[in-house]
């Protein structure tokens, strides 16, 4: 088992049906370009250099889900926030499971 079996992780399809339920919130940690060019739809936008900046709002929701192209840098957002007691998810597969589960992209 590696480093990122550690991470709170559900697959897309998961991720989606939790979205629809009240109190969660879908980040996307990729670049402004990434997230401009194709993403989940209902994202929001942070960055995983600027994740730290996202914190203080993040705690307001009960689940945070994290995704970004293909669940890298999301898992490294979910470590992260986890030290801050954000109850941050990991999106597996990333926005390229997103897609392949035929979930609405924006």
């Amino acid at each position: 088992m590696g480093f990122f079996s550690s991470i709170p992780s559900v697959s897309a399809a998961e991720a989606a049906q939790k979205l629809r339920e009240e109190g969660a919130v879908l980040v996307d940690v990729r670049s402004p370009d990434e997230f401009a060019e194709g993403h989940a739809q209902g994202a929001s936008n942070c960055p995983l250099p600027v994740i730290d900046s996202c914190v203080d709002k993040l705690k307001n929701f009960n689940e945070v889900y994290v995704i970004c192209q293909s669940g890298g840098r999301s898992s490294a957002a979910v470590s992260k926030l986890l030290l801050e007691n954000v109850h941050a998810i990991n999106v597996a597969g990333g926005t390229a499971a997103w897609r392949s589960h035929g979930l609405p992209v924006s």
